[in-house]
């Protein structure tokens, strides 16, 4: 699109200056709004050019953010994204490949409290998955909202008895943040994956990674076979790269995209001596902001005759001081830390955490608090399984039997209960 603007207006100048006219300025302007019109209809949505210009809201895999205070809006970016929103079919497809009613239940929270809420191939699964997610691992420390597709990814292998492959994106971390040499991000990736794996994740069916530490053949070929069947120009209007980016950037959604294809695993995911037998799909968690890299990892399954990957899409897990953005681990007031003790949790939230209440206990008392702004209610819509204690808590903060106070040590005490347990083990 740039491209075509800087010619247009060289041709414009040219013409201006002989003919003499003195409205470039205005012709220009023109050219540039139908520029902008043409970007949003886009299906690229890049972090250089059409979020910031065109919308309200950025969303792109390294930065989330909204000038709305109401917080994402999750419907504008389906249909800017192009996903599809999970229905009551896609769910069936989902709970039909699970073997148990407890693994049911504990799957069915996601999608009851609309955690996990749109998708991509869902329409065409089957009962012969494996299931892949990552972690670019950028602090030593990850947060309570990492926890979210994780927690997620286990109960679905746990449910399925499905293998599992977890991709440790360390080398995108290394490309894109200035801030972080090797040694940092290799420290990074080990406290992470000690992170990831005290969830308890099945030890014969899962396989971590470090793209640092793997890179086998089977996977460089698949790679390279990516490679092949993207352009330099898709991935810059796809992720906003420019020239004077690394040329690591260019390369590096291919790295992303290569564990979704289970021929990049023989032998741990499948027998090459069996080549009659059908290869795992693969059914991919991830939050939202990812769906970038896998738009066109399927995009480009199809070229190389291999079947697309299936995408859970996840909500973003707010940040302490509103919905507005998401939380981040590089931030201390917008965050829980998985280092945090009980004490940092209890002073965090209470000091941080943005609430919906009113200014004082007896405003609090007569009219009651707005639920949808409240950062503690949407995190314990997030973590606490007892439905009805969790209607019980809302329906009486906002009818003003709870103060702030008292819903902020509630949330304190539920985050250390799974935090608390991590650490342990």
């Amino acid at each position: 699109i740039f491209t075509i603007i800087r010619e247009n207006l060289m041709r414009l100048r040219i013409r201006n200056t002989i003919n003499g006219y003195k409205n470039s300025y205005s012709i220009s302007k023109t050219i540039l709004n139908k520029a902008q019109y043409n970007s949003n209809k886009s299906i690229f949505y890049s972090s250089k050019l059409s979020p910031k210009l065109y919308s309200k809201q950025v969303i792109t895999p390294w930065e989330v953010h909204s000038e709305d205070e109401k917080g994402i809006d999750y419907d504008h970016l389906i249909d800017q994204f192009g996903t599809k929103l999970i229905n009551k079919d896609n769910l069936e497809s989902i709970m039909s490949y699970v073997h148990n009613e407890d693994s049911k239940a504990n799957l069915q929270h996601f999608f009851e409290r609309d955690i996990f809420f749109s998708h991509r191939g869902m329409e065409n699964m089957n009962a012969h998955n494996y299931i892949y997610t990552g972690r670019g691992p950028s602090s030593e420390s990850m947060h309570i909202g990492h926890l979210i597709p994780f927690w997620f990814t286990k109960t679905l292998s746990d449910a399925w008895d499905a293998p599992l492959v977890i991709q440790m994106t360390n080398d995108e971390k290394y490309l894109w943040r200035h801030d972080l040499d090797r040694k940092a991000v290799k420290k990074a990736t080990q406290e992470n994956a000690r992170d990831i794996l005290s969830l308890g994740f099945n030890r014969d069916k899962t396989f971590m990674f470090s793209n640092f530490e793997f890179m086998n053949p089977a996977f460089y070929e698949m790679v390279i076979r990516i490679q092949k069947k993207l352009t330099g120009s898709q991935v810059k209007s796809t992720f906003g790269i420019e020239d004077r980016d690394n040329i690591g950037k260019f390369g590096f959604c291919a790295v992303q995209a290569a564990p979704s294809f289970a021929e990049t695993f023989p032998h741990i995911l499948y027998d090459p001596s069996t080549q009659n037998d059908p290869l795992p799909h693969a059914f991919i968690p991830s939050a939202i902001d990812q769906d970038p890299y896998f738009r066109l990892t399927r995009d480009v399954a199809r070229r190389i005759k291999l079947p697309p990957p299936t995408m859970c899409y996840s909500r973003f897990f707010p940040s302490l001081q509103g919905h507005s953005s998401k939380m981040s681990a590089s931030d201390p007031k917008s965050s829980i830390l998985l280092t945090d003790n009980e004490k940092t949790i209890h002073k965090k939230i209470k000091k941080f955490a943005f609430s919906g209440g009113q200014a004082t206990a007896e405003l609090q008392r007569e009219f009651g608090a707005n639920l949808e702004s409240d950062v503690s209610i949407a995190y314990l819509r997030f973590f606490m399984k007892d439905s009805s204690l969790l209607a019980t808590i809302e329906d009486d903060y906002a009818s003003g039997k709870i103060l702030t106070g008292e819903l902020k040590k509630i949330l304190a005490n539920e985050l250390w209960s799974i935090i608390q347990p991590i650490q342990e083990r």
